[in-house]
């Protein structure tokens, strides 16, 4: 059974590689890259470009798990929302990983940073920064504000970005964000919107002459599920979505 399927109303495993150069753009590159990764996933058969360049291709977003891949100008994406497992959702990232260097040219060296994100969506009907701040704002200094008589959180997004090692060159991130506006605070109407939390392990700068990106996404994926277990889903994911279970 996933463990991270319950903690949330959807979840995603992404991947984000940075590149320092542009990546490659002619028609038949990009086509050829796709059409290698289609063969892995052929329900992957939505492909667009949109009106920035960038190229996407997906499958049905209509069910409840899709994969999705984007190629943009100096960045690889890839995505799998509510997959089955993490390492099904690897597999996919590091397919990607494994076709840029001979099919776009990429090289370690051409490594600006190299993310693997789990990310945990949860719908409410409500008062976003409202909620966070229950679940979240206690016992701390800015209490003081949120107990002010009449006053409203319109904007609590909690961010945090951890260095890993004394270089700085790894590092972790969690962040909050929220989708209430003014506007609807004023006239008390909320619609359904996801809250969502990002926990975000990050490798910056190039890699060494023999590194590997796959070898390095498996050390991020394994450092990240290693931290959201200590340090995330007692502490953010679980106190979020029983404050939302209270409304």
């Amino acid at each position: 059974m996933n463990p991270y399927a319950s903690l949330a109303d959807d979840y995603f495993v992404n991947m984000n590689l940075n590149t320092e150069m542009q990546l490659p753009s002619a028609r038949e590159t990009v086509l050829e890259f796709f059409e290698r990764v289609q063969k892995s996933y052929p329900s992957m058969r939505n492909f667009y470009t949109r009106e920035n360049g960038d190229s996407v291709m997906e499958e049905d977003k209509d069910q409840a798990s899709y994969r999705w891949m984007c190629l943009e100008q100096r960045r690889i994406c890839s995505g799998y929302v509510n997959p089955p497992s993490i390492d099904t959702a690897l597999e996919q990232h590091q397919l990607a990983l494994e076709l840029a260097p001979y099919m776009l040219s990429l090289s370690p060296l051409d490594c600006e940073a190299l993310d693997f994100l789990m990310g945990f969506d949860f719908l409410y009907k409500g008062n976003h920064d409202e909620i966070v701040a229950e679940a979240l704002g206690l016992s701390t200094p800015l209490d003081s504000l949120l107990s002010i008589p009449g006053g409203k959180p319109l904007n609590y997004e909690p961010a945090l970005t951890v260095a890993l090692e004394e270089d700085c060159r790894r590092q972790c991130r969690i962040m909050v964000e929220t989708r209430t506006n003014a506007y609807q605070v004023r006239r008390g109407e909320f619609p359904e919107e996801s809250i969502s939390v990002y926990f975000t392990l990050r490798q910056y700068g190039s890699l060494p002459h023999d590194g590997s990106f796959k070898d390095t996404l498996l050390e991020l994926r394994q450092d990240c599920e290693r931290l959201l277990n200590e340090c995330v889903v007692d502490q953010i994911l679980r106190p979020l979505a029983q404050a939302i279970s209270r409304r």
